[in-house]
């Protein structure tokens, strides 16, 4: 056996006489685990909120997009719907109009925007995991609205007698002067056959119609779009269908995933979880100095045993690696069983949701093994920098006096 790791574990082990030593040595011990394991929580809280946001733009954000690189309009000829089809990799796709709309039923009003869609958008996107009261019917009469903007408005479900109004300025150019206020935009009376709910600024976000008579309320053609949605299949090469998607669109278009769609979203994200590790990793590097203090504390407990052991003919380097080993003991086990604790209580978490938002939400933690992985190596780096520290205490003065 390599004899300074012999040593070093006989000290882990053993007691010194002096119990204040001991008391230290164990504040040391549950210093690291505690650390280690808030950090095991705090990294996998992050990771469950990160899903758990995600999931409300995934509602409405498909696996790929296509949008206009400059305006907010493109054009897709039957040509190129031909070769879409075509594509190898690509399940289905639904073309999209979206503009700002002013809302008004019974003197309430609010402003919004209505996303003229095809009979495909239901292949695309999963609607029924979204639909809180009513179908998803969009006909040319019938659109689906979130419930924010029917609870603002006032308008149940079915309600033909007194339907909510849809104005769209027209597109052109003109001052208002120069034409009456009413030739100024588009009114479409529409029924709300279905009600969405996700969360609160999607619910006042849209009004969902059908495509061709949103078309006819902006006055664009039947080829005029600003958007198509694609599903993809589970085996395609993702690179390579980009690759095909742009070659049929042109250049005109800019394709753009879900983590693209929404990349302010993710920057955030990310940087309050970076922002988050780096903080409780300062809390673990002043905690650490615990183990400097602890090891050091050992030299001069066992220092007539490394006497001894010097007379025996140790080196002093070897002596420095006894106690460099045991600070690496320390901080080793303490972060093992650090997370262990953590990742016991985000499996009760999981299993149970005993830590709750609302009365109905538990809060959402997601078990990683980057997480874990994260932990350990944090542990080991510092455990090596303090250990290092501290073993550097040894010289041939402090052996021999």
């Amino acid at each position: 056996m390599n004899f300074p790791l012999y040593i070093a574990k006989r000290y882990v082990r053993s007691k010194s006489s002096q119990n204040a030593v001991n008391i230290i040595n164990f504040i040391t011990f549950l210093v690291i685990v505690i650390g280690s394991a808030a950090l095991f929580i705090v990294l996998s809280g992050f990771a469950g909120l990160k899903t758990f946001s995600l999931s409300f733009t995934n509602s409405f954000d498909p696996e790929l997009k296509a949008l206009p690189v400059t305006g907010k309009f493109f054009t897709i000829t039957p040509e190129q719907e031909t070769q879409l089809k075509s594509i190898k990799g690509l399940a289905s796709y639904s073309k999209e109009i979206e503009e700002k709309v002013y809302l008004e039923h019974r003197g309430k009003n609010h402003i919004a925007y209505i996303k003229g869609i095809d009979s495909n958008y239901t292949k695309v996107i999963n609607t029924d995991s979204i639909l809180y009261i009513g179908d998803w019917t969009i006909n040319e009469q019938q659109v689906v609205s979130g419930i924010g903007i029917a609870n603002i408005l006032g308008v149940t479900i079915n309600q033909f007698i007194s339907p909510m109004q849809v104005y769209a300025f027209k597109p052109g150019e003109g001052s208002i002067s120069q034409q009456g206020v009413s030739s100024l935009y588009n009114q479409l009376p529409v029924v709300i056959g279905g009600v969405y709910a996700v969360e609160a600024d999607l619910d006042n976000k849209y009004v969902f119609a059908d495509l061709s008579l949103t078309q006819a309320l902006l006055e664009k053609g039947p080829d005029q779009i600003s958007g198509i949605n694609f599903k993809v299949d589970s085996t395609a090469d993702m690179a390579q269908l980009r690759s095909d998607i742009q070659s049929v669109l042109g250049d005109n278009i800019v394709l753009k995933n879900r983590q693209e769609l929404n990349s302010t979203l993710y920057k955030m994200l990310n940087t309050e979880n970076m922002a988050t590790y780096l903080i409780f990793t300062l809390v673990l590097i002043i905690a650490l100095f615990n183990v400097v203090g602890a090891i050091i504390m050992m030299i001069l407990d066992k220092q007539q045993n490394s006497k001894t052991l010097y007379s025996m003919g140790t080196t002093i380097k070897e002596l420095r690696h006894i106690y460099f080993v045991q600070g690496l003991l320390v901080t080793g086990f303490g972060g093992v069983i650090g997370v262990l604790l953590g990742s016991l209580l985000i499996w009760t978490q999981l299993m149970f949701g005993w830590l709750k938002i609302t009365p109905s939400l538990p809060y959402p933690v997601e078990y990683k093994l980057i997480n874990v992985l994260i932990v350990l190596a944090t542990i080991l780096v510092l455990g090596v920098i303090a250990s290092k520290i501290a073993s550097s205490r040894i010289n041939k003065k402090l052996v021999v006096n």
